[in-house]
């Protein structure tokens, strides 16, 4: 049975989404597919591996006392994450495969150096204790879709208070395209609004590229428009497995995308759908990727 039988579109359908798979199919619905339904490889990205590194060396920041969380000791940690990364996902290592006298590697590292010498101008960790770190965070919505992803950072006050805080190795965007940086951030919003009760005080948005802060404070109204539009992406992604329609979104970002040849609007022609069961696709739906394009 093709993954297209198994799919209902009427009412609600079960299912789960990451906010990285809901970008996804934003951007673009045959990107999506490629990514979900065939799960088709990609190559890995020097800029988005050094991101996971500079993110697994800010996490592990705060595992230090106040008064040690240093750039020194930030700078210490960059090396064995990015073996710990390598060990985890050794594929990566094709990124250096060619790099005999070790030279692009360590200027790859210096550049994860001066993302950390930037994440040190914006914020103090010394005087900050994060409540959570890579947290993980999931809900079920009324219905029946289920939200899943990790969140960088969460900070609490003593008064209650929540700010979600995300980091980013990217430059921040342009007006034009900060609402579609936000949604990601409104999304665990969602969900820990569901969770807990309460709608955090505080979105932050961490730019290490250019040193920015982008700030948002949401509301209810915000977090029930974003509650409408994943459960209305999930319609449309069950609608997309019934249909076998995936349609390609082609645009600026094509030129960065693996898939490009396979797109038909670039003269490409996509392989044939593969047999898989909707729970296969539902598990693919929320997954989130250890390595991850953020900006």
């Amino acid at each position: 049975m093709s993954v297209a039988a198994e799919v209902p579109v009427s009412g609600h359908p079960r299912g789960a989404l990451s906010p990285s798979r809901a970008a996804d199919f934003m951007s673009c619905p045959l990107k999506y597919r490629f990514r979900v339904v065939d799960r088709l490889p990609e190559k890995p990205s020097s800029a988005a591996v050094r991101g996971t590194v500079v993110h697994g060396v800010l996490e592990r920041l705060f595992d230090l006392p106040r008064g040690q969380r240093t750039l020194e000791q930030a700078a210490e940690m960059l090396e064995p994450q990015w073996q710990q990364v390598l060990a985890a996902e050794p594929e990566v290592a094709e990124l250096f495969a060619e790099d005999a006298s070790g030279e692009e590697l360590a200027s790859w590292l210096a550049e994860a150096h001066k993302l950390l010498g930037k994440y040190f101008t914006l914020e103090d960790p010394n005087a900050l204790e994060p409540a959570e770190r890579e947290l993980y965070v999931e809900t079920e919505l009324e219905s029946g879709l289920v939200l899943r992803g990790y969140v960088d950072r969460l900070d609490v006050a003593p008064t209650g208070e929540i700010r979600v805080v995300d980091y980013k190795t990217g430059r921040s965007p342009s007006e034009f395209f900060e609402a579609k940086a936000l949604f990601q951030m409104k999304f665990y919003a969602l969900v820990l609004w569901r969770l807990r009760g309460v709608v955090p005080a505080m979105l932050q948005l961490v730019y290490l590229g250019n040193g920015e802060i982008v700030r948002y404070i949401p509301d209810e109204a915000d977090l029930r428009a974003c509650e409408r539009k994943v459960s209305a992406l999930w319609t449309a992604i069950s609608r997309a497995l019934e249909s076998g329609d995936w349609r390609p979104s082609p645009g600026p970002l094509c030129d960065w995308c693996d898939y490009k040849s396979l797109c038909p609007s670039w003269g490409g022609t996509p392989p044939p759908l593969p047999q898989r069961s909707v729970e296969e696709v539902v598990v693919e739906s929320a997954g989130v990727d250890l390595i991850s394009v953020d900006g």
